[in-house]
């Protein structure tokens, strides 16, 4: 079972958290099928200046609970010391293998945001339906994360975003700074497209 750790979401100054354009981010997404045994993940480091420096990749079990452990591997075994920022495409991936931002943030000192795009009344019921066993766990664990904060893109595109280690307001500014256009900042979208090659090659 993994542990998640509740933080809150810091509110960091933003003289404290000052995005420039050589920031370094770590973009993360995934792709899979309810079928797939393992969710295909892939994480772009990526500068302000839209620059892409470094990969990494690592297989969650499709409907597990191991997408923290599985991201935190992924993070020590890039190795990177000048990652500021994790930027993550969902917290609940892999077919509800539920990553827990506080953890990342406890574990890295990295801060993270992480970004959805629809409005959603909650996936409690279908934790209980489809997780009888464990549901518990994985509900408690969403909610030890708080609630998502609807913010307003320059790209004119309204988003939703979790946060640890950042407030909302920095995360704001890390999105605008990362998106040309749309809702999908570019570390997310390079990511979505690399783990998209990555589960057909390994087909």
């Amino acid at each position: 079972m993994n542990e998640h750790i509740d933080l809150g979401n810091a509110e960091e100054s933003d003289d404290n958290l000052q995005w420039k354009r050589g920031v370094r981010v770590l973009g993360v997404a995934e792709s899979f099928e309810k079928d797939d045994t393992k969710s295909h993940v892939s994480g772009v480091i990526m500068r302000g200046d839209l620059r892409i420096d470094g990969f990494g990749f690592c297989l969650p079990t499709v409907g597990g609970r191991d997408a923290s452990r599985e991201l935190l591997k992924m993070f020590n075994r890039i190795s990177r010391d000048d990652v500021r920022a994790w930027m993550l495409g969902g917290s609940v991936v892999s077919w509800f293998n539920i990553i827990d931002v506080n953890l990342l943030y406890a574990e890295t000192g990295v801060p993270v945001a992480c970004i959805s795009y629809e409005d959603s009344e909650g996936i409690d019921k279908y934790i209980r339906e489809y997780f009888p066993d464990d549901h518990q766990e994985r509900i408690d664990l969403l909610k030890s994360m708080g609630e998502r904060t609807k913010i307003a893109l320059e790209s004119g595109f309204d988003v939703y975003v979790l946060t640890a280690g950042m407030s909302t307001r920095s995360a704001k500014d890390l999105l605008n700074l990362f998106t040309l256009d749309g809702k999908v900042p570019e570390p997310i979208r390079v990511a979505r497209l690399l783990s998209s090659t990555f589960r057909e090659y390994r087909k």
